[in-house]
């Protein structure tokens, strides 16, 4: 990311982002990111995304494989996945970024457009990929925080900013990839659409045979191709999907594990508690009380008027 550009989007972030945490922008799909001291690695649950870092450094940790975002680096999650990250960041310089959730109608519609102007995808379709920010990725992501400084703006030219930083990336070093992961093609596209049916109906019991059949595949086909996309089995995904879902809602909610874990399907209590530490290192009131500061979801700003930015 340019210096210059780097600074002023900085800028803007650390009014944006006051607290660490998640911050609500004035657009559903956008949150702001602030981190003040570092986090060892932990596990995480990424919604398709594209996340932009402008301070600060996160690594992405999946089976044998390192993502780093970070200033120069942005990453892409074509579908939802568990992973682990670690974060680099100090209260003198802070971790500063911006996460947009992929809109399955816009990112269409825009893929059937290159399509119309371009040769067909060639690249392989990949889950998350961590690529190099260039200039004109950076000054439209500027733009957007420029947008959401301001309440008219962000309802007049926010949609359009968000598209426009879609676009980059679907046209950048790597938006081959991309492209081919958001169009579903191949198997890559039947896992895409298994993970979408398993994140709709967390909450019922996990039929495996059903999605196989679903996807055209034979149950031993489906497990392999899963585990390609996601490195994990159907079965923990699930597992995974449901502990990071009730992490969430003691963090959020404000629910006892204990409700919780009925929440999320499980019927013991001890379970529960003991795959929640192996997943995520500490019991279940531990985790909540560590990790409320830095997950909280604060609603965005009240701002009357375009922030000043020196």
């Amino acid at each position: 990311m340019p210096h210059s550009v780097q600074q002023r989007t900085c800028a803007l972030l650390s009014q944006l982002a006051r607290q660490e945490g998640y911050t609500e922008s004035l657009l559903d799909s956008v949150r702001f990111m602030r981190a003040d001291r570092q986090w060892a690695r932990t596990p995480v649950l990424y919604e398709p995304s594209i996340i932009i870092i402008c301070q600060g450094s996160k690594r992405a940790f999946l089976a044998d494989k390192m993502y780093r975002y970070d200033a120069q680096h942005y990453l892409v999650l074509s579908v939802p996945l568990p992973f682990s990250a670690e974060t680099e960041a100090t209260s003198e310089e802070p971790l500063l970024g911006i996460a947009i959730r992929l809109d399955v109608a816009m990112v269409a519609r825009l893929v059937a457009q290159l399509a119309s102007s371009e040769t067909a995808i060639t690249a392989a379709p990949a889950g998350i990929i961590s690529t190099p920010i260039n200039e004109t990725l950076a000054e439209s992501t500027l733009r957007l925080l420029e947008a959401l400084s301001d309440p008219l703006e962000a309802k007049v030219l926010g949609p359009a900013r968000v598209e426009e930083i879609c676009f980059r990336v679907l046209i950048g070093e790597q938006g081959g990839a991309v492209r081919a992961a958001l169009t579903y093609q191949g198997h890559f596209g039947r896992i895409a659409r298994a993970l979408q049916r398993i994140h709709a109906d967390w909450r019922q019991p996990l039929d495996v045979p059903h999605l196989a059949n679903e996807a055209g595949m034979s149950v031993p086909r489906f497990h392999l191709h899963f585990k390609t996309v996601t490195q994990t089995s159907p079965i923990q995904y699930l597992k995974s999907l449901r502990l990071h879902q009730a992490r969430l809602m003691m963090i959020r909610d404000n629910l006892t594990a204990a409700g919780a874990a009925a929440r999320v399907g499980y019927e013991s209590d001890s379970q529960f508690n003991r795959e929640f530490k192996r997943m995520f290192g500490r019991s279940p009131a531990e985790e909540a009380r560590e990790m409320k500061r830095a997950f909280e979801l604060l609603p965005p700003e009240q701002l009357s008027g375009r922030l000043q930015v020196h």
